[in-house]
């Protein structure tokens, strides 16, 4: 199954390691740390132009990434939730 993140963007969901809330996650200097080193290893995805509610970290064959998404956490997670409960 794959979940929608926006804009063209979709992934697997196998390869989900976490679905953060951006503005809560990123009070951690540890989460600011990590975002900051993966958008200078190239990793990091803004998927459209507005203001970014959450990011979704993946890993997969291809690498990591972490996607930057204007769709609420709480909305990806209830469309996880959704596609298990069809599945």
């Amino acid at each position: 199954m794959y979940l929608h993140l926006g804009g063209d963007v979709a992934v697997s969901q196998k390869s989900i390691i976490g679905i953060f809330n951006l503005e809560t996650a990123s009070l951690s200097k540890i989460t600011r740390e990590f975002l900051k080193s993966a958008q200078k290893r190239g990793e990091v995805e803004n998927i459209g132009y507005e203001i970014p509610a959450s990011f979704v970290v993946t890993s997969d064959s291809r690498g990591n990434r972490v996607y930057t998404t204007q769709i609420s956490s709480q909305t990806l997670l209830n469309r996880t939730r959704f596609m298990e409960s069809q599945g």
